[in-house]
């Protein structure tokens, strides 16, 4: 593994039983992932997208093969130091935002801070900073249904980023959105990568997908194409 993967899996593969037959979700992963990044995974429905971004945000584990996180195996860690690890170095963009409705913005993108050790002077610190950036630097008093769609979304990126995590995952990111929201979120996730960021960002969307520069196709639990 290259010093500069943030991501790493080998042989990846994730059966589920349903109906007492066995779906391969995944069939042996190969995938890196370099720091910096910005890579979309596209596929149909069924593909593995979900399951693959469940196993890359520590929510779920391989059955077999190996997930590096820079460069810890972070497949082997027992649930404790998986939320851990969720909490402090992955970033979650999510469709629905799932911003808390009797949070402030502010209080929402302090969040992830309460699950943790941070210094709670230095993270508000941080999501004013944040907020600043994604335009949300006069809104850090109101609640998230006073925000539109689009804010909601810019909002719940200050909060993926509060902690400084390597990895930004991005599932559907505009799917609840209009067209001119869906653009400035987008233009925010570009401006993300331009800095350093690390984005891997799943969608169905195929358009959405060409603003990555690297696109992963997964088709019935593998990569179909890389590139």
């Amino acid at each position: 593994m290259g010093v500069a993967d943030t991501i790493r899996l080998e042989g990846v593969a994730r059966r589920y039983r349903t109906a007492g037959q066995v779906v391969n979700a995944l069939d042996g992963i190969d995938l890196a992932v370099a720091a910096g990044e910005f890579v979309a995974i596209v596929g149909a429905s069924g593909s593995g997208k979900s399951t693959l971004l469940n196993i890359l945000g520590c929510l779920d584990r391989p059955d077999e093969g190996r997930y590096l996180l820079d460069g810890d195996d972070v497949a082997g860690f027992d649930d404790e130091r998986a939320s851990d690890t969720r909490n402090r170095r992955i970033g979650f963009v999510f469709q629905s935002f799932h911003l808390l409705p009797r949070l402030s913005v502010l209080e929402n993108v302090m969040l992830p801070a309460r699950f943790g050790e941070a210094d709670p002077v230095s993270v508000q610190a941080r999501a004013r900073a944040l907020l600043d950036r994604v335009g949300l630097g006069d809104r850090i008093d109101h609640r998230p249904g006073e925000l539109s769609g689009g804010q909601m979304q810019r909002a719940a990126i200050a909060r993926a980023l509060v902690l400084g995590p390597s990895l930004l995952l991005a599932d559907e990111p505009t799917g609840n959105l209009d067209s001119r929201s869906a653009g400035d979120v987008l233009a925010l996730i570009d401006e993300l990568h331009a800095d350093g960021q690390t984005v891997v960002m799943v969608t169905h969307d195929n358009d959405i997908a060409a603003r990555a520069p690297r696109r992963v196709r997964l088709r019935d639990g593998r990569v179909l194409s890389d590139g």
